[in-house]
């Protein structure tokens, strides 16, 4: 039984200000997002800890969320509050110890035009049990990906920077171009050929003991577990270089390489097109800040108590 289907029996989504059951939560096949992508997302892990559920660092997705909205003129009609009670809501209702949680904001029905014109802004917010998002053998062993031969979108075309439903197209045709090929995930380049990130993920490249990851102007999603890491990292002395250009090529010759993301966690990269990375699993530097994050999240130490929202 899949995650949803098990939701379908007594799931509750909340819906523009009211919960309302899961098969029930449904939009009109004419809704303009549906159509034409204009809606932004966030992806937000919950924890089952020994202190309870804890939510990871949703302040900072919330402001993305918001912040995503800018440059498509969504009008949010709902103050962070309310959202932040429907979250921990959501997962109370739907009795999850641990989760992940959908906030998405689109524009809705009311008319097709290009333009959105008159339409409402709807809001949803969902919770459903989702483990290992590339496998939990990943998390240990790590992936296999390929370089894909779709480019990531220039910031001079669309919002890099904001997490909007439409651009997630490139990241489908990326992912499923590696895995027709028989890898896991795939890793996307910008449209100067040096690398972007992953389809759902910032990548991370270690060097002689310092660590690497693409720069803000490099295409890229200012991805929440990326600064996690960044600060992780530096609090255990490593050198973190955050805005630089890595070529294709350096990928093939790094020491370690892993991913980032809320849905991927922390994820090594045993393997880029057909060249093993560095020893062909998880390295030691990957090893280590992997356990220090799930130490974090899953607060088996008090660290950073600011990040984290309590279901009570």
């Amino acid at each position: 039984m899949s995650a949803f289907e098990e939701m379908e029996e007594d799931g509750v989504v909340w819906m523009n200000g009211e919960y309302v059951d899961w098969e029930d939560a449904t939009t009109h096949v004419m809704t303009h997002a549906l159509h034409y992508g204009t809606g932004v997302f966030e992806g937000v892990r919950a924890y089952d800890t020994e202190k309870g559920t804890a939510v990871f660092r949703w302040d900072e997705h919330l402001e993305r969320l918001y912040e995503s909205t800018k440059p498509y003129d969504l009008d949010i009609d709902h103050d962070p509050a309310e959202l932040t009670e429907a979250a921990l809501e959501v997962v109370r209702r739907n009795d999850l110890q641990s989760a992940y949680i959908r906030p998405i904001a689109y524009y809705g029905y009311d008319s097709l035009g290009v333009s959105p014109d008159d339409c409402p802004t709807d809001v949803v917010v969902g919770a459903w049990p989702w483990g290992a998002y590339l496998g939990e053998d990943a998390l240990e062993n790590g992936v296999e990906v390929m370089v894909s031969s779709w480019r990531k979108h220039a910031s001079s075309q669309i919002p890099t920077n904001a997490k909007t439903t439409g651009l997630y197209v490139n990241s489908m045709l990326a992912g499923e171009e590696a895995r027709r090929n028989g890898y896991t995930e795939a890793i996307v380049l910008n449209k100067e050929g040096n690398v972007a990130e992953g389809p759902g993920e910032n990548i991370f490249l270690v060097r002689d003991g310092e660590l690497f990851t693409p720069g803000l102007s490099e295409s890229i999603l200012g991805g929440i577990t990326r600064d996690t890491l960044i600060t992780l990292a530096e609090e255990r002395g490593y050198a973190v270089n955050d805005d630089v250009s890595i070529s294709r090529g350096e990928l093939h010759t790094a020491d370690e390489l892993f991913f980032t993301g809320s849905a991927a966690e922390v994820t090594p990269i045993r393997q880029v097109d057909n060249v093993e990375i560095g020893n062909g699993g998880r390295g030691p530097v990957t090893e280590e800040l992997q356990n220090a994050f799930f130490d974090l999240v899953e607060r088996r130490t008090d660290e950073h108590d600011e990040w984290f929202t309590y279901v009570e």
